[in-house]
């Protein structure tokens, strides 16, 4: 598991430094691209692309805290600090979006003066960042499926919001160059919704890791089905499941014949213990008890894993 952890820490610290690379790179060509083509949506879209880079230093200091051995203060572990680099994300991501927002707004609101149509530069800017931007997207949400890790995989949301958010910026300068000016600061207002809309999907996802939720029936029925697949279990007769971060806590309640000796239940129980965890990476304690099935008379005995 300590293997696990860390190639996975390793992996998300690579996606990490290549995304950091990259958004410099696009955020400068957007930025150059936006002051010479005189276009307000493209210098929008970069400090977007920019921001993307704060977001990526702070998945790099989730992900190593998460990563951190339990101590005395933590004995569970440090996996929810992911879920807090997550909200600080959303957080962002949020005022990044209001910010821009509201600069088309006021453009708009100007009445059209000083409105003029973007240089085929910012057009070129706004479809070289759709496709970087969208590579970024499928490049980091494979690893972050791969580990996994919800604060990557909202870095990788945060890239496909930079890839939507150019698309805006693609067809305002489109439309403006075609004669309608005001179509440029309409798209930073597009631009805005769609960075809102990542933003509040990334933070209900981080708050539902953080609050204990279950884990969706598909995943607690294979959990199931793997515990009954046991000698010597009779039935599951409880089951729970909790998020704690990206990895998940079961607590299961097996059937097991009440005439047996202690050892046998406790090989039951041990043993649907030590399939769970090997079956089911994502689990990082599964808890096992024992209720009798007896014949006559009522339940009296019980042990845990």
């Amino acid at each position: 598991m300590k293997r696990q952890k860390r190639s996975g820490e390793r992996l998300a610290l690579h996606v990490s430094a290549v995304s950091i690379v990259w958004n410099v790179v696009l955020s400068a060509f957007k930025l150059f691209a936006g002051i010479f083509a005189r276009s307000g949506a493209m210098v929008s879209d970069a400090v977007h692309s920019a921001s993307d880079v704060l977001s990526t230093v702070i998945v790099i200091v989730g992900v190593r805290l998460a990563n951190r051995a339990p101590d005395r203060e933590h004995p569970f572990g440090h996996e929810r600090m992911e879920c807090v680099a997550a909200v600080v994300l959303a957080m962002i991501l949020a005022v990044t979006g209001v910010g821009i927002g509201w600069a088309g707004v006021e453009k708009i609101a100007s009445g059209g003066r000083s409105l003029e149509a973007p240089g085929v530069l910012a057009l070129v800017a706004a479809a070289v960042s759709i496709v970087v931007k969208e590579g970024m997207y499928w490049y980091t949400r494979s690893a972050a499926k791969r580990i996994p890790s919800s604060a990557l995989m909202a870095d990788a949301w945060h890239h496909r919001s930079d890839a939507l958010s150019s698309v805006g910026s693609f067809a305002g300068i489109l439309g403006a160059r075609l004669g309608v000016p005001v179509l440029d600061p309409l798209a930073s207002v597009a631009i805005c919704l769609f960075i809102l809309k990542a933003a509040c999907s990334i933070f209900r996802e981080a708050v539902g890791k953080m609050t204990d939720r279950a884990c969706d029936g598909e995943f607690e029925g294979a959990l199931r089905a793997a515990a009954e697949e046991q000698e010597g279990v009779l039935g599951v007769d409880q089951l729970k499941t909790r998020l704690f971060g990206d990895r998940v806590y079961v607590e299961l309640e097996i059937r097991a014949d009440g005439e047996e000796s202690l050892n046998e239940a406790h090989a039951a129980a041990q043993q649907v213990h030590d399939v769970i965890e090997a079956r089911f990476p994502a689990v990082k304690h599964c808890m096992v008890h024992v209720n009798p099935a007896e014949k006559n008379g009522p339940a009296f005995y019980s042990d845990k894993i």
